[in-house]
């Protein structure tokens, strides 16, 4: 059995199986006890939506700012993103795989000498990136593969989100260090719609996103309020002054961990809904509490 796990999933399966057991997906109604609150709120009929709360920025160091924004709907907080704004002159930002799936966000912290981990986009069964993936130069995951979202880039002379609905990939990623496909697009130029999920599908959530200043945020939401459409829209309309947001893997592995001076942050999401034949599914794990490893990580790290 495990020689035949080994064979589909690698050393990723089979540290993930030893880390927290096997994942399975169990069969949940709206009003699921299993579920959370937030997420029973979401499923109603007719959609109840969210608007940002009262926030600010804290300034951990020159070029690095935290903050909590929660999500309210009526007058209940149902979700609290947690936000990080980092000035790229300050900061720079590595993109790294590590497919065996043995290093969760502390450990990534330590590894990188960073001063922020966030797990990054997708990845198969094995552990290797879905999408095109540029790590220190290096190219990883598929080399045909269309993307219409958009692309993470980050060079020596500029950071940034790249639309890719009208720019290949390739051309995106030239002249980058370091550099991710990713998707959905959750705010673009223009603010035209490029979210289009199934509103049902609630989890934990992670993205990146450029400010008009040319700051990064990153977040990650604490609960499982949003489906991709919703994030899209309120993202589109938060007080974070976003230009671009493009979404990262969501779930158990939308993970986020600062340490920075004295503060410290370490976060990973816990909730998963899908909908398969059109029945709602909860994804479950058989046992353990330990943070999730990440096989694909963004770092922000000090520049020397």
């Amino acid at each position: 059995m495990l020689v035949g796990f080994y064979a589909y999933s690698g050393m990723y399966g089979l540290n993930t199986l030893l880390r927290r057991g096997a994942t399975f997906w169990v069969s949940v109604t709206p009003d699921d006890p299993r579920l959370s609150s937030s997420m029973r709120l979401a499923l109603r009929e007719p959609q109840v939506t969210g608007a940002a709360g009262a926030f600010s920025w804290q300034q951990i160091e020159q070029g690095f700012e935290v903050a909590e924004l929660p999500v309210i709907a009526g007058r209940t907080e149902v979700d609290r993103i947690l936000l990080a704004r980092v000035d790229p002159a300050r900061f720079r930002f590595v993109i790294r795989n590590r497919p065996a799936g043995d290093k969760d966000p502390d450990a990534w912290l330590d590894d990188l000498g960073a001063a922020l981990v966030i797990n990054a986009s997708y990845f198969r069964a094995d552990g290797t990136p879905e999408a095109p993936f540029l790590s220190d130069g290096a190219l990883l995951g598929p080399h045909n593969y269309s993307a219409r979202h958009g692309a993470f880039v980050t060079s020596t002379q500029v950071t940034d989100i790249r639309d890719l609905v009208n720019e290949d990939w390739h051309d995106a990623f030239r002249g980058a260090h370091d550099a991710l496909v990713s998707y959905p697009l959750l705010v673009a130029a223009g603010r035209s719609k490029r979210v289009n999920a199934n509103d049902r599908w609630l989890a934990n959530r992670s993205f990146v996103g450029v400010d008009r200043s040319g700051n990064i945020i990153l977040g990650t939401t604490a609960d499982a309020f949003f489906s991709l459409n919703r994030l899209a829209a309120f993202l589109g309309t938060a007080p974070l002054d976003l230009a671009k947001a493009l979404n990262l893997d969501g779930g158990p592995v939308a993970c986020q961990a600062i340490r920075l001076g004295a503060y410290r942050r370490e976060f990973c999401g816990q909730w998963e809904l899908a909908v398969h034949d059109g029945e709602l599914k909860l994804l479950r794990w058989a046992f353990g509490s330990r943070a999730w490893a990440l096989p694909n990580v963004l770092a922000v790290v000090r520049k020397q």
